[in-house]
């Protein structure tokens, strides 16, 4: 029988805000996969958290209330948020990346506990040989 395949994907923070408001960021082909209902679309939670520390720093800047653009920019996107648990947490120590940040470690280990392909431009964690990964420079 013949069906839809469906693909997960992890979004790295950067990809997930580019999504929403600088979409031309993104490549054809990952424009692609966020448009297509068939895949599975998901942050970690730590996204929100960066999210929130470039809101504060003002890097970012948002039209709508605080829980409105969540809501849209998770809820009604069909993205599926992931929280960080302890299996992720010992997962982040236990990857051999070539960075220490912190977001990028728990982005990584989720990733790989839930065996999701993570859609990235970061140099660093696109070389990883532990992860499926799919570059958004490519």
């Amino acid at each position: 029988m013949g069906g839809t395949i469906q693909l997960k994907y992890l979004l790295d923070t950067h990809i997930w805000l580019w999504s929403v408001s600088q979409p031309e960021k993104l490549s054809g082909k990952v424009r692609s996969i966020l448009k297509d209902s068939s895949n599975e679309l998901f942050i970690s939670s730590i996204s929100v958290w960066e999210f929130l520390v470039l809101l504060e720093k003002k890097r970012i800047s948002i039209d709508n209330p605080l829980d409105d653009w969540l809501n849209s920019a998770i809820l009604e996107a069909n993205i599926i948020e992931i929280p960080i648990d302890r299996e992720i947490a010992i997962e982040s120590r236990r990857l051999n990346l070539p960075h220490q940040d912190p977001a990028d470690r728990f982005i990584a280990a989720t990733a790989s506990i839930h065996s999701l392909t993570l859609i990235t431009s970061d140099d660093k964690l696109a070389g990883s040989k532990e992860l499926s990964i799919l570059d958004n420079r490519i």
